[in-house]
C-alpha cells in the first residue's frame, strides 16, 4: 500500500470529472492521480505543472526526456507508466527504451537529437545545471523554447518521481518495469 491511502470510487464529481479529462474513456485512474487528488490543493498544483499538453517539443522528445529523468531517479511507476503507453507510439525501439535505463547518450541506438535529450536530463539529474559546452550542444540542434521546455519537463517529472517513490506507489498494472 502506499504511504497516502489513495481515493477510491466513487470519486466526488468535481475529481471524477478531472480524471476523465486525463484518462482513456474507461480507465481507472493511475495510483499516483488518486493518491494526488486526496489533497484538492496538491492534486490542482500537480495538474498546473503537468506538460503533456502541444508545446515546443515533439512527442517523441518530451519521451525520451520523461523515460530517461524517470530512470536517473530509480522511479519504475513512472517510467513503466510512460513507456507502457508512449514508447510504441512515439517510435521508441526496445533497446531505446532499455538504453534509458541501462545506457548513456552514447549508446549507438541514439540519433544525435535523442542523444543530446539523454545528456540534458543526465546533466540536470547530476548537477542541476547545464555547462556553458552543454548549452550550446542543445542550441544547435534545438530552439530556446524547445530548451526551456526540456528544462521544466525534467523538472516537473523529477518531482513526480520523488512523489511516486516517497509514497512508496506500487507499480501500476500493465506498466512496463525496468529492463533486468
Amino acid at each position: 500500500m502506499p504511504r497516502i491511502e489513495p481515493l477510491s470510487p466513487p470519486y466526488d464529481p468535481e475529481v471524477q470529472a478531472s480524471f476523465d479529462r486525463i484518462m482513456p474513456p474507461g480507465a481507472e485512474p493511475l495510483v499516483l492521480f488518486r493518491t494526488m487528488a486526496t489533497s484538492e490543493r496538491a492534486w490542482g498544483k500537480f495538474r498546473a505543472g503537468s506538460l503533456l499538453d502541444k508545446g515546443p517539443l515533439t512527442l517523441r522528445q518530451r519521451e525520451v526526456l520523461i523515460d530517461r529523468t524517470c530512470a536517473r531517479a530509480g522511479c519504475e511507476y513512472e517510467w513503466g507508466v510512460h513507456v507502457a503507453i508512449f514508447a510504441e507510439r512515439v517510435g521508441l525501439t526496445a533497446e531505446q527504451v532499455a538504453a534509458t535505463v541501462q545506457a548513456g547518450p552514447e549508446a549507438a541506438c541514439w540519433g544525435e537529437e535523442d542523444a543530446a535529450l539523454v545528456r540534458l536530463a543526465d546533466a540536470l539529474h547530476e548537477r542541476a545545471s547545464l555547462s556553458s559546452g552543454e548549452w550550446a550542444s542543445l542550441r544547435a540542434l534545438f530552439s530556446e523554447a524547445q530548451i526551456l521546455e526540456a528544462l521544466m519537463v525534467c523538472g516537473f517529472y523529477r518531482t513526480v518521481a520523488y512523489l511516486a517513490n516517497g509514497l512508496d506507489l506500487p507499480l501500476e498494472p500493465g506498466a512496463a518495469r525496468f529492463p533486468g
